[in-house]
């Protein structure tokens, strides 16, 4: 049923507890995943701007916070390829950068998946809210099934 899955990650605990989810939805067919870490926009800018004050120019800061960042998230989906792959499923891994729901939406459909499995929650956690942003906007405006992963 669900032969091609979609794995977001922003590699916090909810992020984690989806893909233990996913580990198992092998027994129930699945056969490939697609592991997508997606680079924010936004917080990249918003932190190369940050520290123009400190007489460094906003695009050298940008272009070496986004190396530091392209290199650690590649370890992190390594990791998570090898788990997969130990588990018997083809891996697809793939790094985006722009607005972490759009690209969501964008590699679903690229990538032609069959479900997305996604934490409820990414890395700020916000407890005040009922789902995250991010995973509130795939579900809302995703045409495919997702899985959402409660903390």
């Amino acid at each position: 049923m669900f032969t091609k899955i979609l794995y977001p990650t922003d590699f916090s605990d909810v992020a984690g507890k989806a893909l233990e989810y996913v580990k198992k939805l092998r027994e129930a067919g699945t056969k490939e995943v697609v592991a997508l870490h997606v680079l924010d926009e936004r917080e990249i800018e918003s932190f190369s701007y940050g520290v123009a004050w400190a007489g460094k120019l906003p695009v050298d800061v940008e272009r070496d916070v986004l190396k530091k960042l392209q290199e650690e998230a590649q370890k992190k989906l390594n990791d998570i390829e090898s788990e997969l792959k130990e588990r018997g499923f083809k891996v697809k891994v793939r790094i985006e950068r722009g607005s972490p729901f759009k690209e969501i939406l964008s590699v679903a459909n690229e990538d032609n998946v069959s479900l997305i499995a996604i934490g409820s929650h990414g890395k700020s956690n916000i407890k005040e809210m009922f789902l995250g942003s991010v995973s509130e906007n795939v579900i809302r405006h995703c045409q495919k099934p997702v899985l959402v992963v409660k903390r």
